[in-house]
This record gives C-alpha cells, structure tokens and sequence, in this order.
C-alpha cells in the first residue's frame, strides 16, 4: 500500500489517500498516476509512505481502496 499526496491539486493539497500499489520497487518520493474522487480522474501524484501488510490489515478499509495506474521512478 503506498500513501499518496496529490500536491498540485489545490482541492485536496496536504491530504493523503491510500492505494494498493501491484509495482514493485515503489518508494517514498515516486510519482505515481491515480484515480482521484467519484470520478476516478487521473492524477499525478507523490508517494509519501509504502507499508507491506495483508489485504486484511490494510491501512484503510481494502474495499474502497483504488488502484495505482502507473508508478514513475525517480
């Protein structure tokens, strides 16, 4: 699961969602594309935290978390 911010989006700029990330190799600091509010747009965003866990100790409930669309390594 990696924690991400969305920075240059001024609606939601200092928060943080949580995805499933299936990337290997994902690293605080990575731009990652995602799937933001009701509508899934797009985005480019920062990674600001990775944790390993179980679907079952996810970080936030696993059924309402999205999925990265790609991971771009810095």
């Amino acid at each position: 699961f990696v924690s991400v911010e969305f920075p240059d989006d001024e609606n939601v700029v200092g928060r943080t969602y949580w995805y499933l990330c299936r990337f290997g190799g994902a690293a605080e600091g990575d731009l990652v594309d995602a799937p933001l509010g009701r509508h899934n747009r797009i985005q480019r965003g920062v990674i600001r935290a990775v944790t390993y866990a179980a679907m079952e100790n996810s970080p936030y409930p696993w059924y309402l978390i999205k999925d990265i669309k790609r991971l771009i390594k810095l």
